[in-house]
Formats: structure tokens, C-alpha cells, sequence
């Protein structure tokens, strides 16, 4: 078959059908990467990889980053410490195989409670409920965009806290003290609108919602700007929900999106590996180039 690209929404995503990950060739590579820049979300369908065989192909895109520190620590297979397990099935003793179980995890930027945060991420269905467990995208280039000019004046090079003191699924992380307060919660200053350095555009960036806040506003100014902000960048004409099947493997921006995950019954198993790639520099402001 021949590599074939077809977006998935208007805002956000392609899918790359006619390839095989495992057997990728350099030219099929330059092409899927131009695509991940374009597109900022790729859908690989029926792709039968082993971890060797996905970390083969998450390090053709550039430095592998350690799992994450999640409620209960790095869940990872044992023998692959790079590769992080999604999961809500427990073993035999009781404990889970992996993190973030069966309910809803918010809107996201992985990892970008760090100074540096990771590039890329990828994950790979390897069992799905029969029900639920959907992952939304968001298209953050889209969306800044489309920004209104009072919302983009209002955020200009402003720089938003990244609170690291909860993970997606609302669990705190192994290790943190919780707190409700940006000021003394563990995390990163990100400026607000950033460029993306693949291709220029600017990109919104906004971490996730809980503990967030705009430098140089008071709490109140900050809440309600947030509000605003967060209210046009999930509207529907922005995101693209992804329907899993066996074998998906979902590649993504994680400078240009945000995602999320619908629960699903507790009952039934689901179970992904996920790898990420470390980031190459700090995000940095976009600002208009000046009139001529």
C-alpha cells in the first residue's frame, strides 16, 4: 500500500493509513513527520508493535523522557522502564498495572508542569473497553487562531503557572503536598501564546485548568480571563474525538494540543503503553512581527 494521509477534523489531526510502523523506511518517516507538524495529532490503525518496536519508532522522533510521576509512581513493564503504562486492570495481588484507572481525565498538556516539557507523545491500544475510554483532542494552533483580538490583547506575552500537583485523572502525585494555591503549587511559568518551532504558528498553551494562573493579574482577573480562554479553546469546532480500536496508535504535538479521556466502566479492561519524547527547548512567546 502507499502512505495516504487524511485529516480527521478541520482543526486538529490526520490519519496515516498504508504504513507499518514496525517497518518504517527513512522517506515514509520524513513524510509522517512533516504530517505530525502539520497536523499536530496522527492516528496509525492496526498496527501490531511490540515495545521494542514502539520505542524503536518513538526514537526516530528524538530522545525518549521518563514516564511521569503518577499517583502511584513510574508504572512501567517490566524491562522497559521508557515505556509507561495506562491502565485500570489490577494484577494479581490487587495492584494496578498502571495509572490514571477508568474515570475522566481533564483537558491536558502532558508534563507541562516542567521548565522542559515533552515534545511528543504516543500511545498504542493494546486492549479497549467495549464502551467509553474515548480521547479528545484539542487543536491549539486552531484555536489561537481564531482568538479574538480582546482575548489576545488581554493575554499578550503574559506567562501562565503550570500546576503540577495533580495529574490528569485528579490524583495527586506521589510525593507532592497538595495545595490549592498557584503560588506555592509545584510547576512551570509557560508563556500563554507560544510559537511553535516546527512551523511558526502560534500556539495557545494553557497546561491544564485547576491551580492555573496569569502572571501580573490579580486572582479574580486571572479566573475570569482563564474562564474565557478555556471556554473558546474547547468549543467543538476545535477538537476531534478519537474512537479507539486494537492496534491504534495515536502520535501528538504535545506543544500544539491539549487532550482529554472520557471514563469508562471500571469492569472492563483497558490497557495502553505510552511513550514521550523529551522536548528540545523551552517553549518560547510568539509576538507579531512588527508593522512595517
Amino acid at each position: 500500500m502507499t502512505l495516504a494521509i487524511r485529516p480527521l477534523s478541520p482543526a486538529v489531526g490526520a490519519e496515516i493509513s498504508g504504513v507499518d510502523l514496525a517497518r518504517l523506511s527513512d522517506a515514509g518517516f520524513a513524510t509522517i513527520e512533516k504530517a505530525w507538524t502539520d497536523h499536530s495529532v496522527l492516528l496509525f490503525r492496526d498496527q501490531k508493535l511490540s515495545d521494542d518496536d514502539l520505542l524503536a519508532f518513538s526514537r526516530r522522533l528524538g530522545e525518549l523522557d521518563p514516564p511521569p510521576n503518577q499517583e502511584r509512581g513510574r508504572q512501567s513493564p517490566p524491562g522497559y522502564p521508557d515505556v509507561y503504562v495506562v491502565s485500570n486492570v489490577l494484577d494479581d495481588k490487587g495492584d494496578p498495572i498502571g495509572a490514571l484507572g477508568a474515570g475522566e481525565a481533564v483537558w491536558h498538556t502532558d508534563m507541562s508542569y516542567l521548565d522542559l516539557p515533552p515534545d511528543a507523545s504516543m500511545l498504542h491500544a493494546l486492549e479497549i473497553p467495549p464502551a467509553g475510554g474515548n480521547t479528545w483532542f484539542c487543536g491549539m494552533q486552531a484555536a489561537a487562531d481564531a482568538l479574538p483580538a480582546e482575548l489576545r490583547a488581554a493575554l499578550g506575552t503574559r506567562r501562565i503557572k503550570h500546576d503540577g500537583t495533580y495529574n490528569s485523572g485528579g490524583y495527586l502525585r506521589q510525593g507532592v503536598t497538595p495545595t490549592d494555591d498557584p503560588h506555592k503549587a509545584p510547576g512551570a511559568w509557560h508563556p500563554a501564546l507560544l510559537r511553535h518551532p516546527g512551523n511558526g504558528r502560534a500556539t495557545l498553551y494553557l497546561g491544564r485548568r485547576r491551580n492555573s494562573y496569569i502572571e501580573g493579574l490579580s486572582a479574580a482577573e486571572s479566573e475570569a480571563l482563564l474562564d474565557r480562554v478555556w471556554a473558546h479553546v474547547t468549543e467543538p469546532r476545535f477538537t476531534y474525538e478519537h474512537h479507539w480500536r486494537v492496534g491504534d496508535l495515536l502520535l501528538w504535538d504535545n506543544r500544539s494540543t491539549m487532550h482529554r479521556r472520557d471514563p469508562f466502566d471500571g469492569a472492563a479492561r483497558r490497557v495502553m503503553h505510552r511513550t514521550q519524547i523529551k522536548g528540545r527547548a523551552r517553549p518560547i512567546p510568539y509576538s507579531l512581527p512588527a508593522a512595517a
